[in-house]
């Protein structure tokens, strides 16, 4: 693997089980030690020197893991004593943490008897505990609520905004379009070659138009034939009929000529988000369409891409510190 993860940026790892989202993620906390390559975070080397990338790091794996006897307080106190600070001032901190993540009416409750999303708020706080410059975060929202998973995309914003590196894994693709910058896809263990995440990425994906008081058959034929395409080509799913545009540009095109048409739109948008769509179009392992492109599987020189945002996030802050970033065995950047 070799990628880059930014500072005022977040970056999401993408990738099927097992393809090496969790292992990566262990290496850079400096919990397992790679067998070949280097890594480097904020320059500072975790296999080297683990306390100090340890004092730049919050980690928070995708299961709790603390002490089921103690209270949610106690759990983020003990931890700001752990990374040094005094107890007067882990208790304030603690405080601030359990507000910000919600937990304030359980922060004299048991770790035990907290839901799999209230250990996750708790996981995400104690991270956050000694103020790290970089976050690792392993499918940070598994077991949140609806409210709680747009709190944290809000969160995870506005920590960016402070200049801070975060690295996500994420099954949830839709959550993680939306508060990513770059993302990063693995296979089988390895960076996929950014030359396929971009032919992914502009392959034809389906969009869904939903056509005012028409059933979904009788729309499909309308829609091809303003559009002049093979009804054939056409589908439904539910009340919405599905089509396949080659790009953004060409969408669009096609919403002109449906309303010119005066179809009634109620609806018209992408059935996958860019994410997505990548995701999927990378398992199937299809090759990018330029000339002599083996079109295989292999590690990349840079893997980060940006992907289409759902919304723009605004302009990226300009990083205050070095980036965080892992490099290959050939210490290539």
């Amino acid at each position: 693997m070799t990628l880059h993860a930014h500072a005022g940026r977040v970056t999401g790892l993408v990738g099927p089980n097992g393809s090496g989202k969790t292992t990566l993620l262990l290496m850079l906390a400096s919990l397992l030690a790679p067998d070949a390559g280097s890594i480097r975070i904020d320059g500072v080397d975790p296999v080297a020197d683990p306390h100090a990338a340890r004092a730049l790091i919050g980690w928070m794996p995708d299961a709790l893991g603390a002490w089921g006897s103690l209270t949610s307080r106690e759990t983020l106190v003990i931890t700001g004593r752990l990374y040094g600070l005094s107890k007067p001032d882990a208790a304030v901190r603690a405080e601030a943490l359990l507000a910000e993540v919600g937990l304030t009416p359980l922060a004299d409750s048991a770790a035990k008897v907290l839901s799999r999303g209230q250990k996750q708020r708790l996981g995400l706080a104690r991270a956050l505990m000694h103020d790290p410059r970089v976050l690792l975060l392993d499918e940070p929202a598994s077991g949140l609520d609806p409210q709680a998973r747009i709190d944290l995309r809000v969160l995870l914003r506005r920590l960016a905004a402070e200049g801070r590196t975060i690295l996500v894994s994420s099954h949830i693709l839709s959550e993680l379009e939306e508060v990513v910058d770059d993302a990063v896809f693995l296979l089988e263990g390895a960076t996929v070659d950014s030359r396929r995440v971009e032919a992914a990425a502009r392959r034809a994906r389906p969009w869904r138009v939903r056509v005012a008081g028409a059933e979904a058959s009788v729309a499909a034929a309308r829609v091809a034939e303003v559009l002049g395409l093979d009804p054939s080509a056409v589908g439904t799913d539910r009340r919405d009929v599905v089509v396949e545009f080659e790009s953004d540009e060409a969408a669009a095109a096609a919403l002109r000529s449906l309303v010119a048409a005066d179809v009634a739109v109620a609806e018209f948008a992408a059935a996958q988000g860019s994410l997505e769509h990548t995701f999927l179009d990378l398992g199937r392992g299809v090759p990018p369409a330029e000339p002599g492109d083996p079109g295989a599987p292999h590690p990349a020189p840079a893997a980060a891409v940006p992907p289409a945002p759902a919304a723009d996030p605004g302009p990226p802050v300009a990083p205050p510190t070095p980036p965080a970033t892992t490099t290959d065995e050939e210490g290539t950047a």
